[in-house]
């Protein structure tokens, strides 16, 4: 059964080179519970409500696995919260999510895929700007990008709560499907 590995939330605020001039994918895991709202795990911010965050990106999934790819290709330690994700899952492939999935984690929150992450210049510059220059087309093309959720269900999680997963309508484009599209 998939389980929750790490909740995270902005852990700091940094200066970016970007339109708002800040950015909060800094995100560190919490220890203990906690609570989940419809926009997100409390004490989050986003900084660009525009491209992230809002009730239909409340969320941000990220998959161990890929966290794992992307250390062999990175050559370095990459945490839970360094991706910018709200949650670090396992045992659950995240790209094939399909739009309006349902996941439950824990004994009340239940959360709703939406649509996949798009990377950006922030990510970028996050990664390491000049030392990884194309990042946001090797991120797309290596097609290990996470899904944004809505949350329908508001409550508390913890790392180490089991995620059900409730699938959607049949047919329903997976995260890499409209991705691509």
């Amino acid at each position: 059964m998939p389980v929750l590995l790490a909740a995270c939330v902005v852990h700091e605020l940094h200066r970016d080179s970007g339109s708002v001039g800040v950015t909060a994918i800094d995100k560190r895991p919490v220890a203990g519970a906690v609570r989940v709202g419809v926009y997100g795990l409390r004490g989050d911010v986003q900084a660009s409500r525009k491209h992230h965050g809002g009730r239909e990106k409340a969320v941000y999934a990220y998959a161990q696995d890929d966290a794992a790819y992307w250390e062999g290709e990175l050559g370095r330690d990459l945490p839970p919260g360094w991706f910018g994700e709200n949650l670090r899952i396992d045992g659950l492939d995240v790209n094939r999510a399909r739009v309006g999935e349902r996941w439950r984690i824990g004994g009340s929150v239940e959360l709703e895929v939406t649509s996949p992450r798009t990377p950006c210049a922030t990510f970028a510059r996050w990664v390491g700007g000049r030392d990884e220059r194309g990042w946001v087309r090797r991120f797309g093309d290596a097609r290990r990008l996470g899904a944004y959720l809505r949350v329908v269900r508001a409550g508390e999680i913890s790392a180490g709560d089991a995620i059900a997963v409730t699938p959607a309508p049949e047919g329903a484009p997976t995260i890499l499907d409209v991705y691509d599209a």
